[in-house]
């Protein structure tokens, strides 16, 4: 079955042969006896699962929630900026690596959820100092939509088709490209408004938790598909990898957006 997430295109062209195409393996319904029992149980072993991707999503949860408070704690305030800034940047580096080159490495990927993790512990310590409890807000609701985003999932409410898949990518795209936009307009002093506590920029991160919350849907089609065209255990690390990123992404634009509306209360 051909996936219409873009990213099993390449990571489909590298799956491993399954026991069922080797030699001297027994296929279902092709008549005879296997020629070495349980060995087509034990093959499959080495493939990939949703229990494996689960695994690798908490592992680097685990790995971002130890950055994270790490830096909450230990980051002296006066080293924040400057902290924030290189950690931000070495993370952006290492995910466009994994992202283009579709890493399947465990400590490349593990690297990055550190950094982020440093990243957005500190940013969290302040946004916390300024309105208390918004990051607990943000967690939850963070939580609560990727669930919602499941359940959607799981009972089809939602399908990743191909225009589906192409309408969130563009959509990604389309937000990236307005965020660099607004950045450096921003150092000419335009202030276009996208990213303050007004009805422009409310809109603009509603949209944004919108968007990353569709982009769970394609994780789990890449999760499902992966495991239906037998792709190798290791892809599982990339599936984990989008997965926590879908999760960063709509966790900052939750707590941003929380911080707008208590800002204006």
């Amino acid at each position: 079955m051909q996936s219409s997430n873009p990213a099993l295109g390449k990571l489909s062209e590298t799956r491993g042969t399954s026991a069922y195409g080797d030699p001297g393996w027994y296929q279902p319904g092709a008549g005879g006896t296997a020629t070495y029992p349980g060995a087509v149980t034990s093959a499959r072993t080495g493939l990939m699962t949703v229990d494996g991707v689960i695994g690798r999503s908490l592992a680097l949860m685990a790995l971002l929630t130890v950055a994270a408070a790490a830096a909450w704690i230990w980051v002296p305030a006066e080293l924040t900026g400057i902290a924030v800034f290189g950690s931000s940047i070495a993370a952006l580096i290492v995910g466009l690596i994994v992202s283009f080159r579709q890493s399947t490495s465990p400590i490349l990927i593990g690297a990055y959820a550190l950094l982020e993790g440093a990243a957005l512990g500190m940013i969290s310590e302040w946004f916390n100092t300024i309105y208390p409890g918004i990051v607990a807000q943000a967690v939850a609701a963070t939580i609560g939509i990727f669930f919602v985003m499941l359940i959607l999932y799981r009972f089809r409410v939602i399908r990743a088709t191909p225009r589906f898949t192409k309408g969130v990518i563009g959509a990604l795209i389309a937000a990236v490209v307005l965020m660099l936009g607004n950045w450096v307009l921003a150092l000419f002093g335009v202030n276009t408004g996208l990213r303050e506590a007004g009805p422009i920029g409310i809109v603009f991160s509603i949209a944004m938790i919108i968007i990353g919350a569709l982009t769970f849907i394609l994780d789990f089609d890449l999760v499902e598909q992966g495991v239906r065209n037998g792709l190798p255990a290791r892809y599982g690390w990339y599936a984990a990898f989008g997965i926590i990123l879908g999760l960063v992404w709509v966790y900052l634009e939750v707590l941003r957006l929380l911080s707008y509306l208590r800002g204006r209360g």
